[in-house]
């Protein structure tokens, strides 16, 4: 998992490498095909539950599953970009959210960096003993405190063999409640956060999910593994 993790965070330093106004979101999957491949990994996303692509790759007011397609990237757009690899049927699952451009947006700036540092609130929940309730607290408080919602229909999860694995890993809950976390289990945790309203619909091409009000949204997600040590973030490109 260490290396499907690895990977999946080289492939996502490539596409944020390449990001700027005028590539389409094809060719940002084509970089994340490419770099996985390269790296001797499988695509983790592709075809999985008939999904057409590498790489989930959604703009301002879409959330998550997002397809690529020959749609340009403006600037000032927000971009998330959600991927996953496979190293000897291990899984590994990242996101990242970035603006594209130069341009000086502070709500578009300040939303990327609460919802970065929400997952980092989550992660240093993530040790021996502690319950799935305390990386929800976590998120949710510091979100909240930021003044910005938390999406509830779609929640982080374990991870290993299967890209979807039990304990769901909701961004809002209580501390103390929910699964014990235990030495040795791996999660992904994945704060989606938006300016507006919580609430969430689906679009008619059947995968993208956008804010139902329109207001702008971020994602951000490691996957984690729970050690004697504290948590170990498997997504890293280091």
């Amino acid at each position: 998992m260490r290396t499907a993790g690895h990977i999946v965070a080289v492939a996502l330093d490539a596409v944020f490498d390449a990001l700027e106004p005028g590539i389409t979101t094809a060719e940002l999957d084509d970089i994340a095909r490419r770099k996985i491949r390269a790296e001797g990994a499988k695509p983790a996303f592709l075809g999985l539950y008939g999904f057409p692509a590498v790489a989930c790759i959604s703009l301002n007011a879409e959330i998550v599953h997002g397809i690529p397609s020959e749609r340009v990237v403006s600037e000032g757009d927000l971009v998330s970009v959600d991927c996953g690899a496979i190293v000897d049927g291990y899984y590994s699952d990242h996101a990242r959210t970035a603006v594209a451009g130069e341009t000086a947006d502070e709500e578009r700036e300040r939303l990327v960096d609460v919802g970065r540092e929400a997952l980092m609130h989550g992660i240093a929940q993530c040790v021996p003993h502690n319950r799935v309730g305390d990386i929800s607290d976590a998120v949710e408080q510091y979100v909240r405190d930021a003044d910005f919602e938390l999406v509830r229909e779609y929640v982080g999860h374990g991870v290993g063999r299967a890209l979807h694995e039990a304990p769901p890993v909701p961004n809002v809950g209580q501390a103390g409640t929910g699964p014990l976390l235990m030495e040795g289990m791996t999660i992904a945790i994945e704060p989606m956060i938006m300016t507006g309203s919580w609430e969430t619909k689906v679009l008619d091409d059947g995968w993208t999910v956008v804010t139902a009000d329109g207001s702008l949204s971020a994602h951000f997600e490691h996957t984690v593994a729970i050690t004697a040590d504290g948590p170990e973030v498997l997504t890293s490109a280091k």
